[in-house]
This record gives structure tokens, C-alpha cells and sequence, in this order.
């Protein structure tokens, strides 16, 4: 291949791409890329061979735009559509179902138009439907913008949806009721999992044969995930060139054999076992879903057959830009894919590290490849991880020298054999039985692996620092010709990683204050140098998720945790942490009902840690007639001068009741009850007049908090106002003498905010 069709080609896509995501949902063109295109135009006058390549980055351009277009539009946001839809795959949760929707009509009210531009919706059915993939539905549906919560270190849902290209979520009405008006044509992969579902295996090896072999990610636990984050395996259960390239192997040996047989005298010049190896890894493909990494796997394994069949071939660079390419063409939005640059550097790691080396020979040899190639591997891998998502797996380099060949050689090969064998059950399940006993040995290796390594979060402001110290050292160690010393050099940043993990430790007299953004629910989190302690749980929804258990590794350590009353908005996520976490004392009112023995929050209770005070406002001692609300702990925090207040879900008549018991200046107040118009009253907001106000809110709440009269009260104070739904997590500073520090998760909202 010629070397000028590869890269310009890589080159115009990501160009396309870059474009697109720059000029935004609007569309609009900003001065730059007007430049951009201008230049493009010129360029194509005078080089009318560029033509191809304005072609490649225009369809990508177009392509992107198309998913922006179809976005739910603003009139529709919490409307009630009439859809019919193809259901692309269910997934039971619980006493719900989660539905993806394929739109393909769509009827909105009059007056509210964009209705027919939605293609793709994630939706909930609370009702008892029995609903399968493949079939066609008529049903009513509220839809609202695809959004997620903000916090750091934690999984960006917003982010994920939209690069799954899914336009709006929402939930089905119950009436009008749901109607089949299609039945679910034939499908290999339904018959598959269906089939998967019947043999008589643990849960959890259903859940990761279907993971393995079918793609069917979903069904793995929030804790199977937590597990595989943790140690750094996650490649290992998502479909990605490991599998494909099994199944690509699997099919050219088996035809080259059949060739042999054939043609023993030139076998080798044959090309059909190439093509059916090629035919092979689009069959699996296909069978796994054609999920984006499914997708990414097929593309660059076909590249990867032709580079290795040496026919009118690729080198492998060019192979390489040519797979990208390839894998943008096909799926735009694969660019906002941790997983796409997270293949593609490690692919070119390995061949840097790789380049000029002879191939390696015999057992010994390729056991020492594979020991090199790992050690080498990893720190630019971790790097990688590191930026993209804010975490570090210390037991990565070790479990994965034992991961990746125990599930390369052990678990996938019996996984697929027994698929091969399905069709005669005794065997078939006598083989999984072989696969659950492999998944139990990993299991174990895993969960020891996180117990002596467990995952750490670094603070933000280490990322970049920590992440360009463990560059270096893949640089220093994987390119050729580098000095010993400047090698050796290398090695001490990362040596001295325990002294990175302490670093960012909070000092003694300062407090840090992490409002989570858990939907309309509240999460508060306080941290000084050596207490934790929580202030509510966050909500549970219906679908039985917590947003809680979305936040931490498991097993973190809280010295206190308490929970201001038992609604379900605040007290949601206790379970979540009797079952992962570690808590010393609980605190709750009297008459609450939990699940746990819980210690009676009281007015004028008061303790210190770390030169910060802590006191309870509310409720009285003793048994009280009040509301649930009315009875929610009051909690005050004092640094020196700095003080944070935490209301709970009390009314105004109970602001009043405890109004003179404040210490002032109130520095960080969090509003009552979400910013409602029963808390905050004229009366105690004009007493407190708080810098900064944080309601912890849902974005598009359907009780609309927090409610504009509140707002106003709080603006005639000058206060700066925060919103847990729009900035994401919010996270404060507190130390005696200082002004108060404040990050937003979401950092564009600091440019709207005038404090």
C-alpha cells in the first residue's frame, strides 16, 4: 500500500471528527473551523488528489452532526410521546426492565415539533410486560435529555450516552398499555442467550459467558466491575481483539489444516483459509452484537489478517493509521471511547517495543515475550487509565501476567468449545463446568489481588504529575539506545509511589466538603486529616440502583455517618453501606426506622477532630411529635471562622426554632429540602446570609427545586449559588483565615458564576 493512503486517511477522520465536536450540538461553525474549511477548499483547487480525503473527514462531519440532530429536542423534555419501536435489547432490573428503543415513528403533541428526529432511547418499563429483543412496540413514553451524574473519579453516564448514540432516556407510561405489534424474527444471538439461560450454571459464570462470548456486558454486577476496576482487567471481559482474534485464529488454523489435508504440496500459497478466517471474525462479530468494541475488535483484526497473510499487504504502520481510519469511518462517535485510544496505544506500544526484535522461540521464549511485554506495557497503560479516568489499579502489572494467559489459553477457549458443543447438552455443560471452575480460580486471584492492592483514586491535582512520571519511564525503558542512568533515573518517581499516595492528604485545621451530585437526593461528604464522616446517604430508585455505590472502591473506612431522616431521597444509600463499607458510629433521629442501631441525633451534641468542631442544632432530646422532616439533624461545622450548615429537610418553622443557636458567618450552607418553598424561609435567609448556597438537586426535577422564590431570597443576599444538577459534585475547602475554595465537577459552570 502506498504510504500516502493510509495516514491522510486516518488523518481526514480524525480531522472530521475534531470539527464536529468543536462546532457543538448548535452546529455552528466557529471562526476557526470557518478557517479550516476555507483552507480545505483552496487546498482542494489546487490538489484536486486531496479530494478523497475532504470526502472522508465531510462524512465523518455529517456524521456527528447527525447524532446531535437527533437529540431530544427542549419542547419535548418531559412530554408524552406515542412511539413505535424496535426493542435493540432488555435487561431486567429487578422489578423493572430497561429497554432500547429504535424509533421508528414517533408522535408527539401538537405543537411540539423534532418529535420524528429522535432514532435511539433508553427507557425503564415498570409494568409486567414480557418484552424480548428484536420485537416491534407501540408505547407511550416521557422522555427526558440524556444526562448523568458529575462526580469525580466516577463513571460519566452523560458522557456514555452519548456516545452510544443515545438521544434521550425515560420511562414507559403504563397507560396508555403497551402494545406488541411485531413479533422478534430469528436471531442466532437470542436463540444463544436464551439457550445460555437454561443450562443449569451459577449466576455468575451465565453472566460472564454471556459477557465473554456474546458481549452482553450488562449483565456483569456493579460488583463484578468494581472488581475488574480494581485490578485492571476489564479488557479481559470485553469483547476486543483477545476474543476476536482467538476466533480469527481458531478458524485459519483449522482451514489451513483442511488445506493441508487437500493440497499437502502447496497448502501454504492457498488463500481461502484466510478468507474464511476473515468470514470467521465478522460471523463472531456479528454474533457478539456488533457493539462498538466488538466493531473495533473485527476492524483491526481483518487488518491485521491481511498484514499477516503478506498479500499486496500493509506494513504495519500503515496498517495501523489504516485501522484507525477504518474504526472512525464506521463508528464517528468511537473517538469519545476511552477504549478506542486505549487499544490503539497499546497496539503501538507493542510494536514499538517490539520493532526489530527477532520472534520469539519455543515455550520459554514466548513466555519471556509475554513477561516483557507486560512489564513494558504497563506504566504507559496506566498512564493511560490514569488520565481517562482518574484512577490507578496497583495490581494491575502483577494479576495481568496471570490473567491474561489463564483467560487467553483457558477460560475463552473452553467458553467458545462450549458453544461448538451446545447443540449435545451433556457435553456442552460438562465444558462450561470446566469454564466455571477456570472463573473461580480468577475469581480468587482477583479478589486477593485487590485486597493486597486495592484501587486508588489520586487527587486531581496528581493525575498529570503522576501520569507524566509513569510516561517517562515507559519511554525510558521501551525505546532502544537509552542511557542506564537516565533508565535508572526513570524508575524513582514511581518507586516512590507511597509517598504519592500521601500527598494528597488533607492538613491538619482544614476541612474539605464534597456535595455529591446524586440526582434529587443528598450526599455530603466531610474530610479533615484523620475523620471521614457522611452526612446522608443518597437516594435508592426504583430500579433498585444507588448512586452511592457508584462513588467509592469498596471497603472505605467513615468514622461517622449520619443520617438525617429515613426518606428515601437521604437514607437510600445505607444498605450500599452496611454491605461494601466500613462505618464506626451511626446517627439518626429519634423514631426513625432503620436498619441498622443507630445513636439519637440531639441538639447541642458537639465534638472535635482535627481542629474542626462539630455540633447538633436539631432535634431536641426526647420523644417529639414532629414530621419526619421536622425531626431531620440539624448539623453545624466550624474551622476557626468558617462555618458549614447542613438543615436537612426541615420546615421554615423549624429554621426559626434553632435560628439563634447559629454561630455567624455561615460560610457554605446546604439548602433545605433541595431548595423547596417549605425550607429557607425569608426570616432565616436574611439571618444566616450564607457566601455560598449548594442545592443538592436533580437536573429537570419534577418537583422543579429548586424553586425560584428560594433563588430570589438567596440573591438578595449576594450569595453565590450552587446546583448540584448543573455544576455536578461540588467540593469546598475550609481552613481558618483563608477564603473558601471551591471546585465544581462540571468546570464550565465556574465561568457563569460571580462570588
Amino acid at each position: 500500500m502506498p504510504l500516502g493512503v493510509a495516514i491522510p486517511a486516518a488523518l481526514a477522520t480524525l480531522a472530521g471528527a475534531v470539527a464536529a465536536g468543536l462546532s457543538g450540538s448548535t452546529g455552528a461553525l466557529n471562526p476557526l473551523i470557518g478557517v479550516g474549511l476555507l483552507s480545505m477548499l483552496l487546498v482542494m483547487i489546487w490538489r484536486p488528489r486531496a479530494l478523497p480525503w475532504l470526502v472522508l473527514g465531510g462524512w465523518v462531519f455529517i456524521g456527528i452532526h447527525q447524532e446531535w440532530a437527533s437529540r431530544l429536542p427542549p419542547g419535548l423534555d418531559g412530554a408524552d410521546v406515542m412511539v413505535e419501536a424496535s426493542l435493540l435489547s432488555v435487561a431486567p432490573m429487578g422489578g423493572s426492565q430497561r429497554l432500547l428503543l429504535d424509533i421508528d415513528s414517533c408522535e408527539a403533541p401538537e405543537g411540539y415539533p423534532g418529535c420524528h428526529l429522535l432514532r435511539k432511547v433508553r427507557v425503564t418499563a415498570y409494568d409486567t410486560a414480557h418484552y424480548q429483543p428484536g420485537e416491534k412496540w407501540q408505547m407511550t413514553v416521557r422522555l427526558r435529555p440524556p444526562s448523568g451524574f458529575a462526580n469525580s473519579h466516577s463513571f460519566d453516564f452523560e458522557q456514555w450516552l452519548w456516545r452510544e448514540g443515545i438521544h434521550a432516556t425515560g420511562y414507559v407510561r403504563q397507560e396508555p398499555a403497551p402494545k406488541r405489534i411485531a413479533a422478534a424474527g430469528f436471531s442466532v444471538r437470542r436463540l444463544a442467550l436464551e439457550m445460555l439461560n437454561s443450562v443449569p450454571l451459577e449466576a455468575r459464570t451465565q453472566r460472564w459467558l454471556a459477557a465473554l462470548t456474546l458481549g452482553e456486558g450488562d449483565r456483569l454486577t456493579q460488583d463484578d466491575w468494581t472488581l475488574l476496576n480494581a485490578t485492571g482487567t476489564t479488557h479481559l471481559v470485553v469483547i476486543s481483539g483477545l476474543h476476536v482474534g482467538l476466533v480469527a485464529g481458531f478458524g485459519l488454523l483449522l482451514a489451513r489444516t483442511i488445506a493441508r489435508l487437500v493440497t499437502p504440496l502447496n497448502w501454504r500459497m492457498r488463500v481461502w483459509p484466510w478468507w474464511v478466517a476473515a468470514a470467521t471474525t465478522v460471523g463472531y462479530a456479528l454474533l457478539a452484537g456488533l457493539a462498538p468494541p466488538a466493531m473495533r475488535a473485527m476492524v483491526m483484526t481483518l487488518v491485521g489478517l491481511w498484514v499477516l497473510s503478506g498479500r499486496h499487504a500493509p506494513g504495519a504502520w500503515q496498517a495501523w493509521w489504516l485501522a484507525l481510519a477504518l474504526v472512525i469511518l464506521v463508528d464517528p462517535l468511537s473517538l469519545w471511547r476511552p477504549g478506542l485510544w486505549l487499544s490503539f496505544l497499546a497496539v503501538a506500544w507493542l510494536m514499538v517495543i517490539w520493532q526489530g526484535r527477532a520472534r520469539p522461540q519455543g515455550i520459554k521464549g514466548w513466555c519471556l515475550a509475554l513477561l516483557r511485554s507486560q512489564l513494558l506495557l504497563a506504566p504507559l497503560m496506566a498512564a493511560a487509565v490514569l488520565i481517562a479516568f482518574g484512577r490507578i489499579a496497583p495490581a494491575a502489572p502483577v494479576i495481568n501476567l496471570v490473567a491474561v494467559p489463564w483467560v487467553s489459553s483457558v477460560m475463552v477457549p473452553l467458553a467458545l468449545v462450549g458453544w461448538l458443543f451446545a447443540p449435545l447438552p451433556l457435553i456442552g455443560t460438562g465444558v462450561w463446568w470446566l469454564f466455571e471452575q477456570a472463573l473461580a480460580v480468577l475469581h480468587t486471584l482477583l479478589t486477593l489481588a485487590v485486597a493486597l492492592w486495592p484501587l486508588w483514586e489520586p487527587d486531581h491535582a496528581l493525575i498529570y504529575p503522576l501520569s507524566g512520571a509513569l510516561l517517562l519511564l515507559a519511554l525510558c525503558w521501551g525505546l532502544p539506545s537509552i542511557f542506564v542512568w537516565l533508565r535508572a533515573g526513570a524508575v524513582m518517581p514511581v518507586a516512590l509511589l507511597p509517598l504519592w499516595s500521601t500527598a494528597d492528604a488533607i492538613p491538619d485545621g482544614t476541612l474539605r466538603v464534597t456535595v455529591h451530585d446524586v440526582g434529587q437526593g443528598q450526599l455530603v461528604e466531610l474530610r479533615s486529616s484523620h475523620y471521614r464522616l457522611l452526612y446522608d446517604t443518597g437516594p435508592r430508585f426504583q430500579t433498585g440502583f444507588m448512586p452511592l455505590q457508584a462513588l467509592w472502591a469498596p471497603d472505605q473506612h467513615f468514622e461517622q455517618v449520619i443520617v438525617s431522616h429515613a426518606d428515601s431521597d437521604h437514607a437510600g444509600g445505607v444498605s450500599a453501606l452496611v454491605d461494601d463499607h466500613r462505618v464506626e458510629h451511626w446517627y439518626a433521629p429519634l423514631g426513625e426506622t432503620l436498619p441498622i442501631p443507630t445513636d439519637t441525633c440531639q441538639r447541642g451534641q458537639t465534638w472535635q477532630r482535627d481542629g474542626v468542631t462539630y455540633r447538633f442544632l436539631w432535634p431536641p432530646a426526647g420523644p417529639t411529635q414532629y414530621s419526619a422532616n421536622d425531626r431531620s439533624c440539624v448539623l453545624e461545622v466550624s474551622v476557626g471562622e468558617q462555618r458549614l450548615l447542613i438543615t436537612g429537610d426541615v420546615s421554615r418553622d423549624i429554621e426559626r426554632r434553632f435560628l439563634r443557636d447559629i454561630n455567624l458567618p455561615v460560610s457554605v450552607l446546604v439548602a433545605g429540602h433541595h431548595g423547596s418553598l417549605t425550607s429557607s424561609g425569608v426570616q432565616f435567609v436574611q439571618h444566616t446570609s450564607p457566601q455560598h448556597v449548594i442545592f443538592s438537586a436533580g437536573r429537570n426535577n419534577p418537583f422543579h427545586h429548586p424553586v425560584d422564590t428560594v433563588v430570589r431570597r438567596f440573591n438578595r443576599q449576594e450569595s453565590c449559588l450552587w446546583n448540584t444538577g448543573h455544576d455536578g459534585a461540588l467540593r469546598f475547602w475550609l481552613k481558618e483565615d483563608q477564603p473558601v475554595l471551591v471546585k465544581p465537577t462540571r468546570r464550565l459552570s465556574v465561568h457563569t458564576k460571580r462570588c
